[in-house]
């Protein structure tokens, strides 16, 4: 279950704080062979130990189909629906391709399926057309135990198998066997199966239901581990799927306030037994369930949460609770133990400084875990200075996020750049595996799909383009990318004004772009209004190519600042994706502003809220920062006294998001009797720009349908002549 995590500016650093006719016909018809396999494949099942459903006979044992006899032993089942055949290959293996060499009495429909206790099964490949003679089928995944589960017989007879063979290699990897934190103080290592083990991963985030699409990919790449951030009955699939791909799962479970600053959920730790009980029931039912499953590595009681209750105490208050919070989890720890002995426990924070709770009041836990970006080098000199005696993983990690960058030109987070964050990366697993005996490895952040703001700051393949953070975590993790395809680079992107870009006109984004294979480049852009707006998602702006890596794009109507993406494809799913910030402002209007600090006066004004006193003044006064704002009602009006008759051709209207739906522009010479020079019933905020002829004195905003539940709201009402 994927909880996204919460960037926050605010954020610390981490330093601080898966048929006996049939058989005589058969043996009178030329002999089949089964192909060689791969030289890469080794035949893995013969001479090992068979059993089956049933045997039709004496003679037709399980053994028969793994004794490498193709024409002159078989095995056959009783006559009915299903059966199956299973081969005990000893140990468990990397597994490439089954070859079912049939009789005559073949499956119309059946599974070729792992196991690595013989108990629990995952399905490799599905057949639901067989027409007998030899299958030769490719398969991806591992286990101990391979078996045959017929489900649809295609004759009246049973299944018959002359040989059942199975092909892999030993790939080292061992899945099996209990998980161990073994070792002394500074030369620790994490045991699978009394193997050793370094946690190889990254933080999972595509549905379950897309986990064999993906999981897969995450093989390839390396990764023996994921990790989830809670674990319940949709779990079990998502750790099928895992195991099937010899990939190992960090179990999460969720406690309040998880995720650090700005998530939700205030609970008492000293107070709520309710709470904790529950907390403690719910997470022994999960244990209890996934205890034995072969992708079980490990269990991580909580997220951040050392630091996310700074959200809700302070103080003195705050100490308590953080040590009751600590507390709490090594309960939790003492109760999995008590119900898995056989997988370690560890605790996730984002910040050094909650190791000190943990290290008072957690002594059950086996290890401890980190969430580290830009900082994730300094947490070997915290652990040193701290005198821990408990091991570590980073469970998070990756390059520096908003909370740790300089702000830009526009005051806001200045995102990095592609290379940049893959050279995060590359970092973040130089800092881990250079810590020896002590940082036992890392799922770093994010094999996610998101695309959208967040989506493209951390996420290896937004919307499935893979980045070059994805290949720099492959070359960590494998020590190769040889022949792979890589994305584009983009440098040096700039946008131009900057911070000037006038609503609905055009600005200039520049770059370089080049492609290492030599591939067709294909372009997009996209904005986001996270900062505008507080909507992450992405939209594709209206945009023209002017040559040579430079782009006219159209601006938005809403002013503030907003994220330019420049998208840069290759052809071969792969995507450089560059970002810049570009602040929003009123179009330029020609002539002067005659109403530029005159008197202005409005049917009300809000004296107290939020930024307020919002006087009527504040529309009139050259500033996008401040504003009128009136009483939450119908209607209202706003007028500026010109001094005297002018001559007037354009208004422009800043609204705040409380705008006006329907309204009136009317203008008079004595402040009494008004004629209306302009209306309309469809405003939608934002900026107005109103051509106007009149010659004038007073000028008036007659205001009569909001367009929000709040009140009008006015930054600048500007009359130019």
């Amino acid at each position: 279950m994927y909880r996204p995590h919460a960037a926050a500016p605010a954020r610390p650093r981490a330093r601080t704080p898966l048929l006996t006719l049939l058989a005589l016909l058969a043996s009178s018809l030329a002999v089949v062979t089964a192909p060689a396999a791969e030289a890469a494949d080794t035949l893995l099942s013969q001479g090992k130990t068979a059993t089956a459903s049933s045997q039709e006979g004496a003679g037709y044992a399980a053994s028969a189909a793994v004794d490498g006899d193709l024409t002159g032993t078989r095995w056959a089942s009783e006559r009915s629906d299903p059966q199956w055949l299973q081969v005990d290959l000893g140990k468990r293996m990397d597994l490439s391709r089954v070859v079912l060499t049939w009789e005559t009495a073949h499956g119309r429909a059946y599974q070729i399926q792992a196991s690595d206790n013989g108990t629990d099964w995952r399905t490799l490949k599905t057949v639901t057309d067989g027409d007998g003679g030899t299958d030769d089928l490719a398969v991806s995944g591992s286990g101990r135990y391979v078996r045959m589960l017929g489900t649809t017989r295609a004759t009246g007879y049973g299944y018959s198998l002359w040989e059942f063979q199975v092909y892999g290699s030993d790939g080292g990897t061992t899945v099996g066997g209990a998980v161990k934190v073994t070792g002394s103080q500074g030369n620790w290592q994490l045991t699978v199966g009394g193997q050793p083990y370094t946690v190889k991963g990254l933080t999972w985030g595509p549905s379950v239901a897309d986990a064999p699409k993906y999981m897969p990919d995450l093989k390839s790449m390396g990764v023996n581990t994921i990790r989830t951030w809670g674990t319940d009955a949709s779990t079990k699939p998502l750790l099928d799927t895992a195991a099937a791909n010899g990939i190992r799962v960090i179990n999460g479970f969720w406690l309040q306030p998880g995720g650090g600053p700005g998530s939700g959920g205030c609970v008492n730790y000293v107070t709520d037994t309710a709470y904790k009980n529950n907390m403690l029931t719910e997470f022994a039912k999960w244990v209890d369930a996934y205890k034995s499953h072969p992708a079980t590595l490990m269990w991580n009681v909580g997220n951040e949460s050392v630091l996310g209750l700074q959200n809700c105490y302070s103080g003195t208050e705050l100490e308590t609770q953080r040590n009751a919070y600590t507390s709490f989890v090594n309960d939790v720890a003492k109760k999995i133990h008590s119900i898995d002995p056989d997988h370690p426990v560890t605790s996730t924070d984002a910040w050094t400084g909650a190791w000190p709770y943990y290290k008072r009041n957690a002594p059950d836990l086996d290890l401890y875990s980190m969430n580290s970006y830009g900082d994730i080098c300094n947490v070997q000199e915290d652990w040193e200075q701290g005198g821990y005696t408990k091991p570590y993983i980073i469970t998070e990690g990756g390059p520096a996020g908003e909370w740790e960058v300089p702000d830009d030109a526009n005051g806001i987070p200045d995102e990095p750049t592609d290379v940049a964050k893959a050279e995060g990366y590359t970092q973040a697993w130089n800092c881990i595996t250079g810590h020896r005996g002590v940082a036992l490895g890392a799922t770093l952040f994010h094999y996610g799909t998101e695309y959208d703001f967040g989506g493209i700051w951390f996420n290896l393949l937004p919307g499935g383009h893979k980045r070059l953070s994805y290949y720099a975590v492959k070359q960590a993790y494998t020590e190769s990318t040889s022949g792979d395809n890589t994305p584009p680079v983009i440098t040096n992107m700039a946008v131009s004004p900057a911070s000037s870009a006038p609503a609905g006109q055009e600005f200039t984004v520049r770059a370089d772009v080049r492609d290492p294979d030599g591939d067709p480049i294909r372009y997009k852009i996209l904005l986001s209004g996270n900062y505008a707006t507080g909507d992450k998602g992405l939209v594709e702006a209206k945009w023209r190519s002017t040559g040579n890596g430079t782009f006219a794009v159209t601006a938005p109507e809403k002013l503030g600042v907003w994220k330019v993406y420049l998208q840069a494809e290759d052809g071969h799913g792969n995507a450089g994706i560059e970002t810049k910030s570009v602040k929003v402002v009123p179009p330029p209007v020609e002539g002067t502003n005659v109403a530029l600090n005159k008197p202005t006066t409005a049917s009300s004004y809000q004296a107290q809220y939020g930024d307020c006193p919002c006087t009527p003044a504040k529309a009139t006064d050259g500033r996008g920062d401040t504003r009128w704002a009136s009483e939450w009602s119908d209607p209202q009006w706003i007028r500026v006294d010109l001094g005297t008759r002018t001559a007037i051709r354009t208004l422009q209207l800043h609204w705040d998001p409380a705008y006006a739906r329907s309204y009136e522009v009317q203008v008079s010479d004595d402040g009494t009797t008004w004629r209306t020079v302009h209306s309309t019933t469809t405003g939608n905020g934002d900026i107005d720009t109103i051509d106007v002829t009149a010659t004038t004195r007073h000028v008036r905003l007659h205001l009569t349908a909001r367009g929000t539940g709040w009140g009008y709201s006015l930054h600048e009402f500007g009359i130019y002549s």
